[in-house]
C-alpha cells in the first residue's frame, strides 16, 4: 500500500493524455511518446520510481524496449516496469511473462491499484537487493522431450485411435443427439513453457458452459475451501497483524497478503456435481472417454501421455510466481501425478497439494528414471479412471 507522504516520479512511455492526467491528480508523471525519447531521457537519469509502458508504440514496442531498458539502465532490475494495453489478449500476456515484465495492465486503468502494485513492487524489489538475492528474472527452461518418451507416446496414442475409432463413433452420435452444438469441445490452453495450443475433447457440457462459468463461481472447490481455511488462519492471526496506511485507507497486512494469495489460489477451477455437464457428458467423464480426442495433441506434439494438465487461459493467467511456474518446466499430459493421486480420494485436493504434486512431476520428468515413473502412472491411470472420483 501507498504511505500518505508518498509522491512516486513515474516515466510514461506513450500518447494517451487521459491517462496521463488521471496520475496527475495522485503523483508526478513525465512523458514521452516512444522508446528512443525514453532511452534519450533514461541516460543518466534514475529518478524514476517506475516506468508505464504502452505496448503499441511507434518503432520499438512496449515489450522490446522491456529487454534494453533492464540490460542498459536497470541491470538490477530494481524499478518496476508495467506494461499498458487495450485489452488482455492472450499471446501478448505470454510474451510479458516470458520477458519477465513485473505487471500488465488492460485499460482503463484503476489508478489506485496501480499505485499500490508500484507500493508493493518497490518494497518487494529493496528487500531483495538488501538480501543480495537479486537476479535476473528466471525463463522457463524449455523441456525437451527425449526419444524414448516421444517415441512410446506416437505409438501409444497411435494404437489407441484405431482401437477407440468404433467406440468414438458411437459417442459422438449419442453426443449430437443429446443437445445442439458441435460434438467436439477445442479450447486454448497453456502448456510446456507457457505454450499456448488447441486443446481436443470430446464436448461433456451443454454448448454455452464457458460463458455460464461466472454464474457458477459460487461453487467453485477450491475457491470455498481456501474461503474456509482463510477464516480460521485469520483469527489466530489478528492480535499480531500490521496495519498499511493508504492514501484514503487503513489495511491489514495479514489480509492484504492472504488476498493476492487468493488470487493465485482461485485460479484453479473445479465444480462438484457440475451442473453444465450433460448425461451423455457425465457418462463419457466418468470413463474419461472425453479426454481421448486428446491423443491427437499427443500426436502433434502439443502434449505428452503423461505430464501436468494444460491450463486453460484464465487458470494460468495468474499462476506468474515461481512456485506455481515450475509445473510449466515439465511436460504437458493427459494423465499425470496428481490425477492419479485425487481419484478416489474421499478428501478434496487442496491447491497448495496440487501445486506440489505438479512441481514434484517436472523433478521427475527431469531425471533419469523419468520413463520408468510415466509408465508407473499409466499403470495407476487404468484402475484410477473407474474410481469415484471425477478429476
Amino acid at each position: 500500500m501507498i504511505q500518505n507522504s508518498t509522491k512516486y516520479t513515474l516515466l510514461y512511455i506513450g500518447d494517451d493524455q487521459v491517462l496521463v492526467d488521471l496520475f496527475l491528480e495522485k503523483t508526478q508523471v513525465e512523458q514521452v511518446g516512444n522508446a528512443f525519447a525514453a532511452s534519450k531521457l533514461l541516460e543518466g537519469n534514475n529518478k524514476f520510481d517506475a516506468l508505464i509502458v504502452e505496448r503499441d508504440l511507434p518503432g520499438q514496442n512496449g515489450i522490446d524496449f522491456h529487454d534494453s531498458f533492464i540490460k542498459s539502465f536497470d541491470p538490477a532490475r530494481r524499478i518496476p516496469y508495467l506494461l499498458v494495453d487495450t485489452d488482455k489478449k492472450p499471446e501478448i500476456i505470454q510474451q510479458s511473462i516470458k520477458s519477465g515484465i513485473d505487471d500488465f495492465y488492460s485499460k482503463p486503468l484503476n489508478v489506485e491499484r496501480v499505485l499500490g502494485r508500484i507500493a508493493f513492487l518497490k518494497e518487494l524489489k529493496l528487500k531483495m537487493h538488501q538480501q543480495k538475492v537479486v537476479e535476473e528474472h528466471r525463463e522457463l527452461k524449455e523441456y525437451k522431450i527425449g526419444f524414448l518418451k516421444r517415441t512410446f507416446d506416437i505409438l501409444v496414442a497411435g494404437t489407441a485411435l484405431l482401437v477407440a475409432a468404433p467406440f468414438l463413433l458411437l459417442f459422438i452420435i449419442a453426443i449430437r443427439m443429446e443437445s445442439k452444438g458441435k460434438v467436439y469441445y477445442i479450447s486454448k490452453r497453456v502448456g510446456t513453457g507457457y505454450k499456448i495450443f488447441n486443446f481436443l475433447k470430446l464436448r461433456s457440457m451443454y454448448p454455452d458452459a464457458d460463458q455460464r462459468l461466472k454464474e457458477f463461481a459460487h461453487l467453485n472447490q477450491y475457491a470455498s475451501e481456501k474461503e474456509e481455511v482463510k477464516k480460521e488462519v485469520s483469527i489466530k492471526n489478528t492480535d499480531n497483524d500490521t496495519v498499511l496506511y493508504g492514501d484514503d485507507v487503513e489495511v491489514s497486512e495479514f489480509k492484504h497478503i492472504e488476498k493476492r494469495k487468493g488470487e493465485q489460489d482461485k485460479a484453479f477451477v473445479k465444480f462438484e456435481n457440475d451442473p453444465r455437464i450433460t448425461k451423455v457428458g457425465h457418462v463419457i467423464r466418468k470413463l474419461s472417454i472425453d479426454e481421448l480426442p486428446q491423443l491427437i495433441n499427443v500426436l502433434k506434439g502439443d502434449m505428452s501421455i503423461v505430464g501436468n494438465r494444460p491450463l486453460p487461459l484464465y487458470e494460468a493467467e495468474l499462476l506468474t510466481t515461481d512456485d506455481w511456474t515450475s509445473r510449466f518446466n515439465g511436460p504437458a499430459g493427459i494423465t499425470g501425478l496428481w490425477q492419479v493421486e485425487a481419484r478416489g480420494r474421499t478428501s478434496k485436493m487442496s491447491p497448495e497439494e496440487r501445486k506440489s504434486l505438479d512441481n514434484q512431476y517436472v523433478e521427475i520428468a527431469n531425471s533419469r528414471f523419468a520413463f520408468w515413473k510415466d509408465i508407473w502412472i499409466i499403470l495407476r491411470t487404468i484402475p484410477a479412471v473407474f474410481q469415484k472420483e471425477n478429476v
